[in-house]
Formats: structure tokens, C-alpha cells, sequence
């Protein structure tokens, strides 16, 4: 268990980047449709049930939502605007808001782009790995709910994201499971290079 993901605590919510802490340090961002089980990926990664809110309506968090590891080191949770019920203008906004991130954020340090196995590569999780790709963000692509399929169907919706990413030498894709706890380490160690843990 990494103790430092086990001490993550909530910094700040915020609507807009304005309220974005100061522009310094580490931050990896965790972005996902609404219903890819990205809060519950923090939580099982931080080994706390109740650190990110995960609501039964996809949706819901329309701010970014920033965890402190420690003073240096924080994860940030995106909006998950991949969801239809998201007001137009909302939704533009948030576009603006992220393409400024990406470009002016100079603490941005890696992305761990959260999808449904059973539904990757969506139109919302293209445009994210592309932002991520345009700035050679080094990026974490995790296919949640594993335990949903069987193991031969699971290994092909892999393989076939893997396939799709191989040009791109920033980004990886790894299986994971919040109820099974599956790929847990993997993303650990990934993180740790993110956050450059051991350097």
C-alpha cells in the first residue's frame, strides 16, 4: 500500500480555474465520462471509500475538485462532461476552461484518462487523449469496471485500445477493477512517476 495516496485529503472545489490553487508543483488530473467510475477509482487508489463523492446521477460534479497529497503533490478530479443531460453552455465552457488548462497549466504533470471497458475510446475520451497528446502529457489510460466482462473479452477491448494508442509513446492503457482491486499496484507505480515519487 502507498502511504501517500492513503493520506490524500480534499484541498478546494472549484467552478472555474480561477480558484485553481497557486500554479506550482505536481497535479495529475483524473478525467472520465460521467459514469466511468472515476470517483470510485480515487477512492479505491487512495484506499478511502468517501473521498470523492460518486453519485448515482452521472453528472453531477460540474467542478474541479482538487485532492492534497501532500503540499507539493495534488490529484485534481475533472468534470464529468461526457453526459448528455450537461447544458450546452455548460458544456462549452468547461471546453474552454480545459483547453486553458492545458495550455497554461505549467504544474500539469500526467492524466489518468478513466473509460467503461465495455465502452472505451468514446468521442469525450478521443478529445481528452488528444489534449494530452498535443502537450506529451504522459497519460494513464485505465479500462474501469474489469470484473464486468469475462477475462477473454476484457484481454481484447485491451489490446484493441492498446493497439489504437501505439503511436503515441506518452500513453499507456492497463485493466483496472474498484470491487476487485485489479490493477491496483500498476497504477500506483504510474502515478509514482507522475508525482515523481523516488526520484
Amino acid at each position: 500500500m502507498r502511504k501517500h495516496y492513503h493520506q490524500a485529503k480534499f484541498l478546494l472545489s472549484c467552478p472555474s480555474l480561477k480558484g485553481c490553487p497557486p500554479d506550482e508543483g505536481f497535479e495529475v488530473i483524473f478525467a472520465g465520462r460521467s459514469n466511468a467510475g472515476k470517483s470510485s477509482s480515487i477512492n479505491t487508489l487512495t484506499m478511502q471509500n468517501k473521498l470523492a463523492k460518486v453519485s448515482r446521477t452521472p453528472g453531477r460534479t460540474q467542478h474541479l475538485v482538487f485532492f492534497e497529497l501532500d503540499e507539493n503533490r495534488r490529484l485534481v478530479d475533472l468534470p464529468g462532461y461526457g453526459y448528455a443531460k450537461v447544458p450546452e453552455h455548460v458544456k462549452k465552457q468547461w471546453h474552454q476552461d480545459m483547453s486553458e488548462y492545458f495550455d497554461k497549466r505549467d504544474c500539469l504533470r500526467g492524466a489518468v484518462l478513466v473509460m467503461d471497458v465495455r465502452h472505451p475510446l468514446k468521442p469525450f475520451d478521443k478529445m481528452m487523449l488528444d489534449w494530452c497528446v498535443s502537450i506529451n502529457l504522459p497519460t494513464q489510460i485505465i479500462l474501469t469496471k474489469s470484473d464486468k466482462l469475462k477475462k477473454g473479452a476484457a484481454a481484447n477491448t485491451y489490446q484493441q485500445v492498446k493497439k489504437s494508442i501505439k503511436n503515441h509513446p506518452y500513453v499507456d492503457v492497463q485493466l483496472f477493477s474498484s470491487l476487485k482491486k485489479q490493477g491496483l499496484e500498476e497504477l500506483w507505480s504510474r502515478l509514482d512517476t507522475f508525482f515523481g515519487y523516488g526520484e
